[in-house]
């Protein structure tokens, strides 16, 4: 049977548009300055000249050497395997052929009675959910919207022809991925002469919003070091320390791969058994700790917790050889004996993160293994997965030749670069995460809106070569730690043997570890524990402060079967996971203590929270 795929389409509303869309105009605007359009053509060459030498200067200079051919390699590779599959019938490829032309003289047969004044139905409409067509020229213009529908006729023919060919799984996944991204850049709500809002703009401004987007074009390429580097909201409205990641605490213990930060009591008492968080490193851990109004951590504090953190350090060559091990026992263990030593404890509450959740379930495996005992009390997992089997869009960079390409690059390097990671998650969701961006800034020439989350989205880390190939090849090529087949630190890890209170959270339209995934993987501990899943995807749905009311998360019986099964029988709760989750902390041990303060007890404090790891650009 093939994955659960559940799409993206709830994120879509919660990611803010860059600008607000101006109400419909008709596309006359009045008399053009043609003086004023010339002069502003001639910024636009001189500004597109920056952007070029932006672009060129760190690849004359040795600085980047480019992957762009064999990345287009690839794609034509992936998308040869479907043309071949449809040539080599002549029936097939007449059926094809067919498919196409028959939609086009269909929709020629209905723009000609709509031009003789008669009312017709759509011949194709985007979803309902897709922002590139809300201006109302794309409906009530008779030229754009038969460029609409001829678009989104050709993008739903190749997405077919995809669809229908039988061709291996993976090869398959890849060929649905490249056909929506290229889908997505052709669309012409991308292009000036194309867009009818671009042209009211245009002509209205007289190129202006082109001149300030060149200009802002050739800055992103430049701060990108000469890849672009696409600014999604207004950074110089955000400082870390100060209106992100500002929860007051100390970093208490560093090392070469983490800082440990403890927060401030704000109650009069704290439950006794203290909570350390274990973040992803392919991200800063602030996502938990954006402004005091989304804060989880803060929120955390407020309700009595003493709560600990890994600050992970953003690499350079030097750890290069820093693998999986060690960040197990130099982050994640050595994070939990600094928590019990401060807080003056022999138990604690751990949570995970995203893959900071499937390194605690590989070091509870571990743990299990070697019969060592931490003191653990319970485990929390935030959109973790475990079993990759139905792991989503990211597969689609993961095969032996892409995997043993990057390997490649790392050893020149020794590090990821975190930006590449980066474009790989915007990638997922391109029609929301880039060319809405393309549009508002370069070809409108506005800057976007402020948004902590799209700020902490840009802020991205390097990886070190050893762990990120260590993880691509375990857990998304093999995924051997669903199989009880992995090795870590001389030991094989059995997930049955982690049998410990768990409380699991999965978010419903997340497109980096989808909930199917998660689920699936819940299966494998032990003891499952109590399944939770929240609305929204993998940010806002973790992400979602009980004062703001918003989204749901379902509870239901064990987490057992099917995921469609389960959410048929579970009960929708409106509002925050937030609540249960402490409520399910307090059953563990609801003991209280007098609040511990960071840097009093057996650890010094080295500098105030976040620390500096945080702080450093990839």
């Amino acid at each position: 049977m093939p994955p659960l795929r559940i799409e993206p389409k709830a994120e879509v509303a919660r990611t803010p548009s860059p600008a607000s869309p101006p109400p419909p105009e008709p596309l006359a605007t009045g008399p053009i300055d043609l003086q004023a359009f010339a002069g502003n053509l001639a910024r636009l060459v001189e500004e597109g000249g920056k952007a070029m030498a932006a672009y060129m200067r760190p690849r004359e200079e040795g600085l980047i050497q480019d992957d762009v051919a064999e990345d287009i390699a690839d794609v034509m590779k992936t998308i040869g395997n479907v043309a071949e599959y449809w040539l080599a019938d002549p029936k097939r490829t007449v059926e094809a052929q067919s498919r196409l032309i028959g939609g086009y003289l269909e929709l020629w047969s209905s723009t000609l009675k709509r031009l003789s004044g008669k009312e017709t139905k759509p011949v194709a409409e985007p979803p309902p959910r897709d922002a590139r067509f809300t201006d109302s020229e794309w409906t009530s213009n008779p030229f754009f919207d038969t460029l609409k529908q001829t678009y989104l006729l050709t993008a739903n023919w190749a997405e077919t022809m995809v669809d229908e060919a039988d061709i291996d799984a993976h090869t398959k996944h890849k060929a649905e991925f490249y056909v929506r991204q290229i889908a997505g850049a052709v669309s012409p709500s991308n292009f000036v002469l194309t867009n009818p809002e671009l042209l009211r703009t245009t002509l209205a401004s007289n190129g202006e919003n082109l001149v300030r987007g060149m200009k802002m074009l050739a800055e992103d390429i430049e701060a990108g070091g000469g890849d672009l580097k696409i600014r999604q909201t207004d950074n110089s409205k955000f400082r870390v320390g100060e209106n992100l990641a500002s929860t007051p605490g100390k970093v208490i213990f560093q090392n070469e791969l983490m800082q440990v930060i403890q927060y401030a009591p704000q109650t009069e008492s704290v439950l006794a058994v203290p909570v350390v968080i274990i973040p992803p490193w392919i991200n800063k851990f602030y996502v938990l700790d954006l402004t005091a109004e989304k804060s989880f951590i803060r929120w955390a504090v407020e309700q009595g917790l003493t709560i600990f953190v890994v600050s992970w350090v953003n690499p350079g060559p030097e750890l290069a050889g820093k693998g999986f091990e060690d960040y197990m026992k130099d982050g994640v263990l050595t994070a939990f004996e600094v928590a019990k030593k401060a807080s003056g404890t022999k138990e604690l509450h751990a949570v995970g993160y995203c893959v900071g959740g499937t390194m605690l379930a590989m070091t509870l495996a571990w743990l299990a293994a070697t019969g060592r005992e931490v003191g653990l009390r319970s485990i929390t997992f935030l959109t973790t997965q475990v079993d990759f089997t139905f792991a989503g869009d990211l597969k689609v960079f993961i095969d032996e030749e892409q995997i043993s390409h990057l390997e490649r690059k790392m050893l020149e390097s020794g590090v990821m670069d975190g930006r590449k990671m980066a474009n790989a998650f915007n990638m997922l969701r391109a029609n929301d995460l880039i060319w809405p961006y393309v549009i508002n800034n370069y070809l409108k020439g506005q800057a976007p809106f402020p948004f902590d989350i799209l700020y902490w989205n840009s802020d991205s880390t390097r990886l070190p070569a050893a762990n990120h190939s260590f993880y691509l090849r375990n857990c998304y090529l093999d995924n051997r730690l669903a199989q009880g087949s992995l090795m870590l630190g001389g030991k094989l890890l059995d997930l049955k043997k982690i049998d410990l209170p768990i409380y699991n959270v999965a978010t419903r339209e997340d497109h980096i570890a989808p909930a199917a995934s998660v689920f699936l993987g819940v299966q494998l501990f032990g003891n499952p524990g109590r399944f939770v899943l929240a609305g929204s995807g993998h940010i806002a749905g973790v992400i979602n402060p009980p004062a703001r009311g918003k989204y749901q998360y379902w509870t239901g019986g064990p987490p057992t079967g099917k995921l469609d099964d389960w959410i048929a029988k579970a009960e929708m709760h409106p509002g925050s996971w937030w609540p249960d989750w402490f409520a399910w902390i307090e059953q563990q041990d609801a003991q209280r203590v007098p609040p511990r303060l960071p840097g009093k007890g057996p650890y010094k404090a080295i500098e105030d929270a976040p620390g500096s790891y945080v702080k450093v650009k990839a």
